[in-house]
């Protein structure tokens, strides 16, 4: 799974017990690589964090065989952004090693006054529904600064990964 630090200290802030998450203010833009486990619903995630800076982007590939589905983090609130984030989410869900795997589309920081919500994300992602296929696709607000989303977002993924088994069976080494 790929996403950004913000969020992966959430979620395991949110699933994993005992854990004391980093303060935001801690919290940096990912350069290179940052890797976290949650357990929910009998499975365990692994999540890897890459940075999205372009010169970054083309190590992405590396993981998408080992990949059971995707979440890609939309700055909801950079609007100047929204076309290069598009122009590589289309490439990135275009790789044949990502045929078929869920995918979750978050609209993050939705805590901040006037960012644009669902409605305004959702068509612009869908503008090459073709390359989305027949996969289960969500899109869905969430504030990974403040929490609100992440396990909403979290458990369909599991559900999801459940279903999805046949196209990418899950592997049983419990070291990864």
């Amino acid at each position: 799974m790929i996403l950004n630090q913000t969020y992966l200290e959430s979620a395991k802030t949110k699933f994993t017990k005992n854990y004391k998450g980093m303060h935001p203010s801690k919290i940096t833009t990912t350069v290179g690589l940052n890797i976290g486990k949650i357990d929910v619903g009998g499975i365990r995630l692994n999540f890897w964090d890459l940075g999205g800076q372009s010169e970054l982007q083309s190590l992405w590939d590396k993981y998408y065989a080992e990949s059971h589905a995707v979440i890609y983090i939309v700055d909801s609130s950079d609007r100047e952004r929204i076309p290069d984030s598009k122009e590589t989410f289309d490439k990135m869900i275009a790789n044949e090693n990502l045929q078929g795997i869920p995918l979750l589309v978050l609209a993050n920081k939705q805590d901040i006054p006037d960012c644009m919500g669902v409605r305004d994300v959702k068509p612009i992602f869908n503008k090459n529904a073709h390359l989305i296929g027949k996969r289960d696709c969500m899109v869905m607000p969430v504030s990974a600064l403040t929490g609100d989303g992440i396990d909403e977002g979290i458990r369909w993924l599991v559900d999801c990964i459940k279903r999805n088994t046949y196209i990418r069976p899950p592997r049983n080494n419990d070291d990864n």
